[in-house]
């Protein structure tokens, strides 16, 4: 840490742990362990067992990562397992790789998308799709993969537009060579 930097400031060029509870906050704005595990369960119906074995660590403004292990505390790294999470920000906005990693038995705001929709969705393309009925905000695009519902990333779902937030460098194309 900083020599110039006080405990219960967040300082962006290392990772810090997340508290446990909101209760044990030290850095303000900071979220805890529980409030992220909560977002997972309430916003996606991630099973919180999912991130048994998960800790988190904020590096920046509210950037949340999850690492499957322990190590120091604070630890000044580039990188520590998969940044999953923005936060500090009014929506929380979960990463295309965490959505991958963890809503492929998600239960709530996943949208189910055609052969069609979901090229379009993975070449970043916002496409109209009237027919969701459930929350607007970060959705789970999903599309159906060798017989199985696969999470292909997250959209942002706004009157009647599901917008692609699929990164530049992580567009596929979805359509099987001949």
């Amino acid at each position: 840490m900083s020599d110039d930097t006080a405990p219960d400031e967040n300082w962006g060029q290392q990772f810090d742990r997340l508290p446990p509870t909101a209760d044990d906050r030290v850095v303000e704005g900071r979220p805890s362990r529980e409030e992220v595990v909560d977002w997972w369960d309430e916003r996606f119906g991630v099973d919180p067992a999912v991130f048994d074995g998960y800790t988190f660590w904020e590096k920046g403004a509210g950037k949340i990562w999850a690492f499957h292990g322990e190590v120091v505390d604070p630890i000044e790294v580039e990188g520590l397992g998969m940044r999953i999470l923005r936060t500090r920000q009014r929506h929380w906005k979960p990463s295309t790789n965490a959505v991958q990693r963890f809503c492929g038995d998600a239960t709530k705001n996943v949208i189910e998308l055609s052969p069609s929709e979901a090229q379009a969705f993975v070449d970043g393309h916002d496409q109209q799709l009237d027919r969701w009925e459930g929350d607007w905000g970060y959705l789970t695009a999903a599309h159906e993969i060798a017989g199985e519902l696969e999470p292909l990333g997250v959209g942002l779902y706004l009157h009647g537009e599901l917008r692609s937030t699929v990164p530049k460098g992580r567009q596929e194309d979805l359509v099987k060579p001949e």
